[in-house]
């Protein structure tokens, strides 16, 4: 049988639903500025502008710190340890410092033996490092998984601290926000090895990332956001300024132009536009916080084996540099003593038995500190010379120069700065140095978001790395080609390069770090040969002229990566030319081409001769002429139809192409295989379904414990021990006693399940006297108003049914007066006078009495069916109350109820419903027997136009935001709706009287 056909409507609007989903979905960005030793966040969404991620403890910022927490026993396969993040991480790393991993960032994508992965190990001797088995970058074993677990890249670990910072930015956008687009930062250094080492670890967190902007860019956005720069089309010249960057990690210093320029916009409207362009870069890798932070460490070696404690057990240097406790303490306390250097002179800090049991206190003072990192100083002008030079700049050319990074507080290198400078007078603090970057990567995420709109600010970064291509020549040599230098703008025009290959040929995109040739793309073309054949054997004249091979290549905005653009093998050829459609119509109408032959006298000749016969024709032969023109110029037509083909077909030079497959792959470090990457991503969610898990298992632990404390309480209470046995009491404290000796002995091991189970037998002990405390609270008062709806319905039956009958009585009356008011009209009809119709008739002169109207009885709005079903279910219902209240009394306080709640609620709910239907009847049953208004002719609504207005009957008005009202309350409604609508009515048939006969 053949599938149902859907609609398509139906699937028009699942397309809408499924589209608006994802938008709604993407519409929260992150802007994440990672830093070497803090991580800072800051989201985008609607209702919430630019709005700094807290931490779960209310920071602004995130440690960059994951950790371990290793299990007591045995770790069993598929057991995955406890994860600690940012502070709470570093808090363990004295207790535990082989599974407490800081500061990664220096790390990605730089294999094992550089280096900077080298100086880390050093200064975390407790981390056992080594080597990826297919990338051969930095990855940690762990002690906290079973030994066939394998070690956990830095990309995996980096990922876990994107987690942390999703699941918080999560909870700032409230809901069931889902937040999967960033926007991250990264140092103006970074390698294209290193770009995609953080994109692997962003996308291995579940990130879609939108773009990578460098640090110093990322703060000029923030710069420029709040400022409008001079205006190019205007005359005016553009500010240069230098954001110089000093973290924990690094220090950059980057130059950037900020201008306006007037631009197009939509129909003959024009803008400004800001616009930032990267100039040039500088930096020093290693001269940040941290290595002023070793200096420290260093020192406090060094003092500590000259003190008296470490000479009696012979510690040495390297002794302590290589103990992992002892200089994971020293470092927590090192960052520390600096950053209190920076507003005081002297400081010290104190150690509990830092080695080998030996206690040790450390005093040092700012002038030692600054006399320690001389050295450092003077590195810090290199990378503002750097960035000038590259940017084809002097200091005298900057507008200023802007501090970013925790670093640049420490009072000498302002003081340095102030020196490279000359004066202090262009150093400007007026930027958040630890925010700017993140509000900026925010702001760009914003902007690449469409579901945001922000001020239009144009940016242009920079590749800081010179880049080109290499490939074998058909000779076999080795060719190589710059494309581009530093700093050329990413996604600007595409480069093209002429190949005169023409044979399947490979070659490889390079980076030139640091005089090395790094290999970052590899290409290999398909058709080559193939296509150079056929475009050969199709216009044979390429062989002459020469084919080439063209590639256009460029770097993408977003990271830098060459992407190919265009690729053709390509020749100049004799192409026939074939007459256009535009020459056809020409030739139709006579214009001809350019190069046709004007006529001779002798076809002049024949043509006025053709004219002049043409004229002389007769009527009746016009129409077999026309038939035979018609019959003959067809066969004509054919004739020619090939010659007027070759003469179209006009040689002509041009570049004819075909297009080539040219396949373009990675290079460099070896990519993990897509097995690898699952595994991957398998193990990440592994450890969040093992903290979800944990989570939920605290949280009964805390509830059971919590209902232990609670039930001591209880069995204390006064309405507890009145409502409960001394052999129940006895049996709760029994079985508490038990679960707190279960929690204190077996806790450790138990499930969730186990806690759920403890708590549940507890609860089934303590729910039954509950239950009886809360009925005896809450029956007085039900059964109070359950009886005093019982009252109101007795009163409204009885009253209803003395309506019945009334009606009924006056209906018999009221037809026994008619029937004799028709016997008398009847007998008055038959008697007449022989003089009647005689007189004349004056009706003027006749006075006409009206008779008195009988009062009318209104008819009830209920039946006697309809009381009768109402008073069975009163009777039910009060003999039920009579009955259980007399057994409840007799009952004592111990006992279970037999007069619940629950059923008293059920009968006052089954009462006020049955007195609802019959109001809501009643209602409908009067709105459609209501009299309808006469209508008015035209005359009468004119009068009625100048007559003042009548007031208006009664109207209920609801306001605005109103909560919807009881049953009691529309009844109470309509019950006033019908009084007031029957007072109206009387009200108008009164006055409608006359007030005396009219003569």
């Amino acid at each position: 049988m053949a599938p149902p056909r859907r609609s398509a409507l139906l699937m028009l609007l699942g397309a809408i639903f499924f589209f608006s989903a994802n938008v709604l979905a993407a519409a929260a960005v992150l802007g994440v500025d990672l830093g070497t030793e803090y991580i800072k966040a800051a989201l985008v969404k609607p209702g919430i502008p630019l709005e700094i991620v807290l931490t779960k403890d209310s920071r602004r910022k995130e440690t960059s710190a994951v950790a371990f927490k290793p299990v007591k026993g045995t770790v069993a396969e598929g057991q995955y340890p406890e994860r600690n993040y940012g502070a709470d991480a570093m808090a363990i790393a004295a207790r535990f410092p082989g599974e407490v991993y800081p500061n990664l960032k220096p790390l990605l994508g730089l294999p094992v033996g550089d280096a900077i992965v080298q100086e880390y190990a050093t200064r975390h001797p407790a981390l056992k490092l080594q080597a990826h088995a297919t990338r051969g970058t930095a990855a940690f074993k762990t002690e906290t998984l079973t030994p066939e677990e394998e070690a956990w890249m830095v990309e995996e670990l980096l990922a876990m601290e994107l987690q942390g910072i999703q699941k918080n930015a999560e909870v700032t956008a409230g809901g069931d926000s889902t937040i999967r687009s960033i926007v991250l930062t990264v140092p103006p250094f970074y390698t294209t090895e290193e770009k995609r080492a953080l994109q692997m670890a962003a996308e291995l967190a579940g990130f879609k990332v939108l773009s990578l902007v460098s640090d110093g860019l990322a703060v000029g956005l923030n710069y420029a956001t709040s400022r409008q720069f001079p205006n190019i089309n205007e005359g005016a010249k553009p500010e240069y300024h230098l954001v110089f960057d000093m973290g924990a990690g690094s220090t950059t210093a980057t130059v950037m132009r900020f201008q306006s320029r007037t631009v197009k916009d939509v129909g003959k409207f024009n803008k400004t536009v800001q616009e930032i362009q990267v100039l040039g870069s500088g930096w020093d890798r290693t001269l940040g916080g941290d290595s002023l932070n070793s200096l420290i460490v260093d020192d406090m070696v060094a003092q500590f084996v000259e003190s008296k404690g470490a000479q009696k057990i012979s510690a040495t240097a390297e002794q302590v540099k290589s103990h992992g406790r002892a200089i994971a303490k020293l470092s927590k306390e090192a960052e520390r003593l600096r950053h209190v250097l920076s507003a005081n002179q002297n400081t010290q800090a104190s150690f509990e038995g830092l080695y080998e049991d030996v206690d040790f206190k450390y005093k040092i003072s700012r002038p030692d500190f600054e006399a320690m990192a001389e050295a450092h100083v003077e590195r810090l002008d290199a990378a503002i010379k750097d960035a000038l030079k590259t940017a084809n700049l002097d200091i005298g050319d900057l507008t200023s120069i802007i501090l970013h990074g925790g670093a640049t507080r420490t009072p000498f290198v302002q003081k340095a700065l102030e020196k490279v400078v000359g004066s202090g007078d262009k150093i400007r603090t007026n930027v958040n140095s630890d925010e700017a970057a993140v509000f900026g990567a925010a702001f760009r995420a914003a902007e690449l978001s469409p579901s945001f709109r922000v001020k239009e600010i144009r940016i242009s970064e920079g590749a800081m790395y010179p880049a080109g291509i290499t490939w074998n020549a058909a000779s076999g040599k080795v060719q190589r080609q710059r494309l581009w230098t530093s700093p050329s703008p990413l996604g600007g025009p595409a480069k093209e390069i002429t190949f005169t290959e023409q044979d399947d040929f490979s070659g490889s995109f390079y980076q030139q770090a640091d005089t090395e040739d790094k290999y970052v793309k590899s290409f290999s073309t398909k058709n080559l040969t193939a296509s150079v054949a056929a475009l050969k054997e199709k216009y044979p004249t390429c062989a002459d002229t020469g084919v080439q091979f063209k590639v256009a290549v460029k770097l993408r905005t977003e990271n830098g990566e060459v992407e190919i653009t265009k690729a053709v093998v390509e020749c100049e050829a004799e192409v026939a030319e074939k007459e256009g459609f535009v020459d056809g119509v020409k030739n139709l109408f006579g214009f001809g081409k350019k190069d046709q032959k004007p006529l001779g006298d002798g076809d002049k000749d024949n043509s006025d001769g053709a004219s002049d016969s043409t004229d002389e024709a007769k009527p009746e032969e016009a129409s077999s002429a026309t038939k035979s023109s018609s019959t003959s110029s067809t066969q004509i037509g054919d004739a020619t139809q090939s010659t007027d083909a070759a003469k179209s077909e006009i040689k002509k030079k041009q570049i004819v192409s075909i297009p080539i497959d040219v396949t373009l792959e990675k290079a460099g470090i070896p990519q993990l295989t897509k097995a690898e990457w699952t595994k991957a991503k398998d193990r990440l969610k592994a450890f969040a379904a093992s903290d979800t898990a944990r989570l939920q298992r605290e949280e009964a632990l805390n509830q059971l414990e919590a209902y232990t404390y609670k039930v001591r309480d209880l069995v204390e209470s006064e309405a507890f021990v009145s409502a409960s046995t001394e052999e129940e009491r006895q049996t709760l404290v029994e079985k508490t006693g038990e679960a707190s000796e279960w929690l204190y002995e077996e806790g450790d091991t138990a499930t969730k399940d186990d806690f759920k189970a403890k708590l549940q037998l507890l609860q089934d002990l303590v729910g039954p006297i509950q239950k009886r405390i809360d009925e005896a609270e809450r029956r007085p008062g039900l059964i109070t108003e359950l009886r005093n709806i019982l009252n109101t319905t007795d009163l409204f039956i009885n009253t209803v049914r003395g309506q019945i009958s009334a009606y009924d009585e006056w209906k018999a009356t009221a037809s026994t007066k008619e029937a004799e008011s028709a016997t008398s009209s009847a007998a008055s009809e038959t008697t007449s006078n022989d003089f009647e119709g005689l007189e004349d008739e004056d009706d003027s002169s006749k006075v006409t009495e009206e008779k008195p109207k009988e009062e009318e009885v209104v008819p009830p709005l209920h039946n006697s069916e309809e009381m009768d079903g109402l008073a069975v279910l009163y009777k039910e219902t009060l003999d039920w109350l009579n009955v259980l209240e007399i057994e409840q009394t007799a009952l004592p306080p111990t006992a279970d109820p037999v007069l619940q709640v629950s059923d008293l609620i059920a009968k006052r709910d089954a009462l006020d419903k049955a007195s609802l239907d019959l109001a809501l009847k009643s209602f409908n049953q009067y709105q459609k027997n209501k009299p309808k208004k006469p209508t008015k002719s035209k005359k009468a609504k004119k009068q009625d136009k100048t007559k003042s207005a009548e007031k208006p009957g009664a109207t209920f008005e609801f306001p605005e935001g109103s909560v919807p009202l009881s049953n009691e309350e529309i009844e109470e409604l309509l019950q006033q709706y019908m009084k007031d609508d029957e007072a109206n009515r009387a009200k108008a048939e009164e006055s409608a009287k006359p007030e005396h006969d009219e003569l």
